[in-house]
């Protein structure tokens, strides 16, 4: 039995400090995603900040395949990282002396072992792949690099033989050996019966490597640790071919806070990792993704927020909280909106209705929300000072003009015009488009007065035709983590996207 912050596990104290490392694939299998292609200077800033997260080994790329990867893995090998850097590489001596040329710390070969993939993939028998695994493990060793050495399509396998391949790797000095559901077919139970009865007859550590294509690649993944795996492969926001790999934040959470398992990640910047990855690769995170998700620590619910607000175990894990991941805790207002957490939110903004006012103000938000509107934090505190009657306040930033110029060979441009702090500026700036320029020359009038970042950008259109009107919502969060939203409407959509950024500013200034 083993007890965490008070809520009590049963089947985890045997794994409670066992030390597991963490092998992140996300620059070799993000590119696999379908749509990504990273630059090498992306690819370089994500292996720092893989390095700041403290994952124990990258694999950079698959140095073979082009030129290009050649380089970015190159250039990431001499980096000057602390954590080992890994060159992929097939059982062919051309592949292994291309990271060996890398200057990778490690070399991660591999070869397909199932009889589908062996026989309609690279066409040789048992005897020949197994020759050709002990060669290559044996190859590596000799010039003085770790190895670790992949059975792919393992789960596929024929036990006896797969069992015969990693003893003829481990003969040959591998040092550690990759066990990957490279389809994603294993349920948990059976691959702890896979990874148990590989631990009984292999005595170097070994890794999993598992893909989601049945939404089960951290399950495996954990049940493969409690099996006696010590590396788990895994990627950022759970990339990877098809549908991905085992995340790295759901599987680092559950060893570290269900567990008690010791890891070298420092967990509180994997919230800035997963969004630098997702502006990278373009890949959004589900407002719903656990950990990492806008919603992960979000709360409505009337019953839900008036326990978070008094103890924040009632409604989530207690064991892992957001703080913990880098991420904020939010009280989301809407219909199921509870009495309590809107007069929290009103006190937070500086405003203290009397009993009758919080209830005509509960009235109207609710009544907003039932329309299927989203509610801002804009729009509660334009709600709250209407009921009151108290004036709406000094904005610190009021728009007096914006033009735009943008085109197909032209870089957009966007100039604004706005009284700051009662001094009329005129700012430019260039964007990716004409809202992103003029987003972007905001953010630069806003400068010292408030540091503060775009965290949520939305637009939808309410209305048909090619004049639709478009509505924006915004959210800006400030260098203490605090969150608030607005939203504009208008037929312009540059000029909708100003607005509600600077209702949002003044919005933050106020509270």
């Amino acid at each position: 039995m083993s007890q965490n912050r008070g809520i009590v596990f049963y089947d985890t104290e045997i794994h409670r400090n066992r030390r597991v490392s963490i092998f992140d694939t996300t620059l070799r299998d993000g590119e696999q995603t379908p749509g990504v292609s990273l630059t090498t200077h992306q690819k370089m800033d994500i292996a720092h900040q893989l390095d700041k997260l403290g994952v124990d080994a990258i694999e950079s790329g698959f140095p073979i395949s082009s030129k290009g990867d050649l380089e970015s893995v190159r250039s990431i090998a001499s980096a000057g990282l602390s954590t080992d850097v890994c060159g992929l590489a097939r059982v062919l001596r051309k592949d292994i002396d291309a990271c060996i040329d890398a200057g990778v710390d490690m070399i991660h070969t591999f070869v397909s072992t199932s009889d589908v993939q062996r026989i309609h993939t690279i066409k040789k028998s048992r005897e020949e792949v197994l020759e050709m695994a002990g060669d290559a493990v044996s190859y590596i060793k000799d010039h003085g690099m770790k190895c670790m050495f992949s059975a792919m399509d393992a789960t596929r396998t024929d036990m006896d033989y797969l069992l015969d391949i990693y003893r003829s790797v481990e003969d040959n000095g591998c040092d550690i050996i990759n066990v990957p559901d490279t389809v994603g077919v294993m349920s948990p139970s059976r691959m702890y019966n896979l990874i148990t009865q590989i631990d009984q007859e292999i005595n170097i550590p070994i890794d999993v490597h598992c893909h989601n294509d049945f939404g089960l690649a951290v399950a495996n993944s954990l049940m493969a640790f409690e099996a006696g795996a010590s590396q788990i492969q895994v990627t950022v926001n759970g990339l990877g071919e098809r549908a991905g790999n085992a995340d790295l934040a759901e599987t680092v959470m559950s060893l570290q806070s269900i567990y008690g398992a010791m890891t070298n990640i420092h967990t509180q910047h994997i919230i800035e990792t997963s969004r630098m990855v997702e502006r990278y690769t373009g890949i959004k995170i589900s407002p719903t993704m656990p950990i990492v998700g806008e919603n992960a620590f979000a709360h409505e619910s009337g019953i839900h927020t008036h326990g978070v607000l008094e103890k924040s175990d009632t409604f989530e894990p207690g064991i892992m909280t957001p703080e913990m991941v880098g991420h904020t805790r939010r009280i989301v207002l809407g219909k199921h909106a509870g009495r309590h957490a809107i007069k929290k939110s009103l006190e937070s903004a500086g405003l203290s209705p009397t009993d009758e006012q919080l209830t005509e103000i509960i009235t109207r938000i609710k009544s907003i929300a039932d329309k299927g509107k989203r509610i801002t934090d804009a729009d509660l505190n334009a709600v709250a000072l209407a009921v009151m009657g108290k004036p709406a306040g000094e904005e610190l930033i009021r728009l007096k003009e914006l033009s735009v110029m943008t085109g197909n060979i032209i870089t957009p441009t966007a100039v604004v015009k706005a009284v700051m702090d009662n001094e009329e500026m005129i700012i430019s700036n260039t964007g990716v488009g004409p809202v992103d320029a003029a987003l972007k020359a905001v953010e630069e009038m806003i400068g010292e007065h408030a540091r503060v970042k775009i965290h949520d950008f939305r637009i939808e259109a309410i209305s048909g035709g090619s004049d639709a009107l478009a509505e924006v919502i915004i959210g800006v969060e400030d260098e203490n983590g605090r969150i608030v939203t607005a939203r504009s409407a208008s037929a312009d959509i540059v000029i909708a996207s100003v607005d509600a950024l600077i209702t949002a500013i003044n919005t933050m200034l106020r509270k």
